[in-house]
């Protein structure tokens, strides 16, 4: 568990970005959702079981990612998520923006 002065609060929102973006190579459940997001944070992120779970929810009620349950590699029923075409659109978008800041912030 991280300490407290490693740990990182997210601003509204990057929840959403960070499960696009894990879920971009194709389909996961759950808990490889939450090992996607911990590889793209470089480890610095590790998101708890109870704010992750509920997160999709909201993702799907908005059509950024559909999901399907079927079985995982250990013969569990998981619940899968992948984006959707919209959630490629939108995730590509918000790429973009954030390169652009990351380009005005490098500049100073």
């Amino acid at each position: 568990m991280a300490s407290a002065d490693k740990r990182l609060d997210l601003l509204p929102g990057t929840l959403d970005t960070l499960i696009r973006k894990a879920v971009s190579p194709g389909p996961l459940h759950g808990y490889h959702v939450s090992l996607g997001i911990q590889q793209i944070s470089g480890g610095r992120l590790e998101i708890q079981q109870g704010t992750l779970y509920p997160a999709p929810y909201g993702l799907e009620h908005q059509g950024w990612i559909t999901s399907e349950w079927d079985e995982s590699e250990n013969r569990r029923k998981a619940k899968y998520y992948r984006l959707t075409e919209g959630g490629k659109r939108r995730l590509h978008a918000e790429d973009k923006k954030w390169n652009r800041m990351a380009e005005v912030s490098g500049g100073s």
